[in-house]
């Protein structure tokens, strides 16, 4: 059952507070000392003491929860009470924030629970076109979506990118934690009711309208995490409307869901100068449920980050051939991640060992033999 999102001055002037004086109590006032050692200690803790592993980062995670409202609190005092909230300085001051917490969180997170990120590759994100200097562009970030913290492991991703500002498209479900709600809200983000989905389209829009040359949009295609049941679904779906051949090609995908290429021609419409980053990850698929999470920890999971890069000049304007070429880019994920399963059987791969596939771009892309064509018309 989804929960819903209280109006906008109950979370402002209710549940924001409340949160805020609830850390403030438990922090300076609940066994201080106890706490800040249960933090320490929580690195070493073996497996069977889990609870206290989750309380640790509980804690930290309230404290940036408290540190974060302050400021944020401070900053709208600061810009007029509001006035001046979305201007130039206070936005890159509001990403600085959200790149802080985030980092935080990563750093705590990464040795409490035993997480680490393998990327493939060293690819410089702000130069694709290789000329040795910083691509005045914007980016269309496009992702597979598996497991629930890929979102905000990928905005930190992109924050590490020099300069790289990004937007991304949420569920509104996430405004019922007060710092998320007030953080992003202040950002070009955008918060959509998954029971609606026509409003995602219509987020996007307005988000690529705005896009600066160093801003980048991360958008999942999927619509959702993977599961059998969506799989069959979209399949089902295709046939449906007629779209047999793109149905076939969703049929031979068997670790992703079929694209959806409304989104990505949105920002193209709008950003026509946009290079795309197409990013594969695998690693904490089996992450997706609060049981689930319970039970990994604290095993050592591993995030395998992978990625193409293909310049605007190089993508298709046709729709169908869009569409095309969005199925050919899931078909590569696809089989990426099979090679990736393939070889994480046998053991943790290091840096060195994680299949090249940043180097699917327009130049060097294999050719494909038998693939079908026919992507739906969206």
């Amino acid at each position: 059952m989804r929960l819903p999102v209280p109006p906008y001055l109950v979370r402002r002037l209710v549940i924001a507070p409340l949160v805020w004086a609830l850390g403030v109590w438990l922090l300076l006032f609940t066994f201080p000392v106890g706490l800040l050692v249960l933090v320490l200690v929580s690195f070493a803790l073996p497996p069977w003491l889990k609870p206290l592993r989750v309380i640790g980062f509980f804690v930290v995670y309230l404290a940036c929860e408290l540190v974060g409202l302050t400021v944020l609190l401070l900053t709208w005092i600061a810009s007029g009470f509001g006035w001046k909230i979305r201007s130039p300085f206070f936005v890159r001051l509001h990403y600085g924030l959200l790149r802080g917490l985030l980092e935080t969180l990563w750093v705590f997170g990464r040795r409490m629970f035993s997480l680490q990120i393998v990327r493939a590759g060293d690819m410089d994100m702000d130069d694709l076109d290789g000329d040795g200097e910083h691509d005045a562009r914007p980016r269309l970030v496009l992702s597979r979506h598996a497991g629930p913290g890929d979102s905000f492991l990928l905005v930190r991703e992109i924050l590490s990118w020099t300069g790289r500002r990004p937007r991304i498209v949420l569920k509104s479900t996430l405004r019922l934690d007060p710092l998320i709600d007030t953080l992003l809200s202040r950002l070009p983000m955008a918060f959509i009711d998954t029971d609606h989905p026509e409003g995602a389209t219509e987020a996007i829009a307005e988000l690529s309208r705005t896009m600066g040359p160093d801003d980048a949009l991360l958008i999942f295609p999927e619509g959702g995490n993977f599961t059998e049941g969506r799989r069959t679904a979209r399949i089902e779906r295709l046939r449906s409307t007629g779209h047999e051949a793109a149905a076939d090609r969703a049929e031979a995908l068997r670790r992703v869901l079929a694209p959806r290429p409304g989104g990505v021609r949105q920002v193209l419409l709008e950003q026509p100068g946009a290079d795309v980053v197409v990013v594969a990850h695998t690693g904490l698929e089996d992450l997706d449920s609060l049981g689930a999470i319970w039970k990994a920890i604290p095993v050592q999971k591993t995030l395998y980050v992978g990625w193409q890069h293909w310049l605007a000049s190089s993508l298709p304007t046709d729709v169908d051939a869009l569409s095309d070429w969005l199925f050919d880019r899931w078909e590569d994920v696809d089989d990426w991640i099979r090679r990736m399963d393939a070889m994480t059987g046998h053991g943790r791969l290091g840096w060195n060992d994680v299949p090249p596939f940043h180097e699917l771009t327009p130049a060097n892309a294999p050719g494909r033999v038998g693939r079908r064509r026919g992507s739906p018309r969206r």
